[in-house]
């Protein structure tokens, strides 16, 4: 009886380069698809004078800051590392306050942006100059308003309700303006109808009269016409 041999090994299979670009492909189609659509951005505000200074004085404040991060300052941290690799430690200090300065101005941005601060000081800028205004047009003779904080309880909470007071009449005005128009065209239309019954009535009167005219001119023909009937029938 022959020996069977052992079936050869079998052969390593290669693998296919050509289906993780595939993959790939498919993973950035999904990441793209599953991305959500870009919010538009609302329009800049334009800093006023107040915002203005603001965004100066923190530019100055930070240049400033930076400033007392020079080579001679830093250098004199690491005086035993500057003296052997000067041109390593002045390339960390220039990486150093390039971050620095790009992670501070990034965080007020941020500050500015979120609790809305070049808006909220251009609106403090229109109230101090309407109050400016205000005291321009004022004769010297008037007296002078009262301080706020000695104004009773009653007038601070209406002065605050005011603007809500005011939204909500407003609001109840208009609904009061259309449910009155509404009424005015339910007006008219019940005046039509009303006249178009008043119409109906008028010919259906007309057609009893008429029926009664012909109920009386038929009456005394009535005698004769049951005689000729009976006649005709004998």
């Amino acid at each position: 009886m022959a020996r069977l041999s052992n079936p050869p090994p079998p052969a390593p299979e290669e693998e296919d380069d050509t289906a993780m670009p595939d993959v790939e492909q498919h993973s950035a189609a999904t990441t793209t698809a599953a991305a959500p659509p870009s919010v538009p951005e609302a329009e800049p505000v334009i800093p006023g004078p107040r915002a203005q200074r603001l965004l100066d004085l923190y530019a100055r404040s930070l240049s400033h800051t930076m400033g007392k991060l020079s080579w001679d300052n830093f250098a004199a941290c690491y005086p035993t590392f500057a003296r052997r690799n000067e041109p390593v430690l002045k390339q960390i200090q220039q990486q150093m306050v390039i971050k620095l300065k790009e992670k501070c101005e990034a965080e007020f941005e941020s500050i500015v942006k979120t609790r809305n601060v070049v808006r909220k000081l251009n609106e403090l800028e229109q109230i101090a100059a309407d109050a400016k205004a205000r005291r321009q047009d004022s004769s010297p003779s008037a007296a002078p308003p009262q301080p706020p904080h000695t104004l009773p309880p009653q007038t601070i909470l209406a002065a605050h309700l005011q603007p809500a007071i005011t939204a909500s009449q407003t609001h109840l005005n208009a609904r009061l303006e259309s449910m009155q128009a509404q009424n005015a065209l339910l007006a008219d239309q019940v005046k039509g109808q009303r006249a178009e019954i008043d119409a109906l009535l008028s010919q259906a009167e007309a057609a009893v009269r008429d029926v009664r005219g012909a109920n009386a001119a038929l009456g005394p023909l009535v005698d004769e016409l049951a005689k000729e009937s009976r006649a005709a029938n004998v």
